[in-house]
C-alpha cells in the first residue's frame, strides 16, 4: 500500500512538472529549495558538532586545525562551484580529487587525534 502510495506521489508530480505552465521553473524551485534546506542542515549539524566537541578541537595543534578548517572550507567551496566544475572533462577530476584531498585530510586529523 505504502509502495502505490509513493508512485502516485511522485506520478502527480511529474505531471506537474510536464503539463502545468511553468511546471520546469517550479520544479527548479522546489530543488533549490530542497538544495538550501540540505545545505542548512549541514551547517547546523557542523556547528552543532563544534559546539559538542569544543574541547577536543582546541586541544589540537594549530596546524592541525589549520589542515582541518582548510579542508571543510575547500569541501564548501566544491559544493558551490559543482555545477560549473562537473561540466567538463578536466573540471570533473579536478573536483573528484580536490574532494578526496579534503576528505582526507579531515581523516587523517580525526584518526590522529583519536590517538591521544
Amino acid at each position: 500500500m505504502a509502495l502505490a502510495r509513493n508512485i502516485l506521489i511522485i506520478a502527480l508530480l511529474a505531471a506537474g512538472v510536464a503539463f502545468l505552465p511553468n511546471g520546469g521553473n517550479v520544479a527548479d524551485a522546489v530543488a533549490t529549495a530542497i538544495t538550501m534546506a540540505f545545505l542548512g542542515g549541514m551547517a547546523w549539524t557542523v556547528y552543532r558538532l563544534t559546539y559538542e566537541f569544543r574541547s577536543g578541537l582546541l586541544s589540537l595543534t594549530d596546524s592541525r586545525r589549520v589542515v582541518l578548517y582548510s579542508a571543510f572550507g575547500l569541501i564548501v567551496l566544491l559544493i558551490a562551484g559543482s555545477a560549473k566544475m562537473w561540466s567538463t572533462g578536466p573540471g570533473t577530476m579536478a573536483w573528484l580529487l580536490l574532494m578526496a584531498s579534503a576528505l582526507v585530510g579531515i581523516w587523517l586529523v580525526i584518526s590522529e587525534a583519536r590517538s591521544y
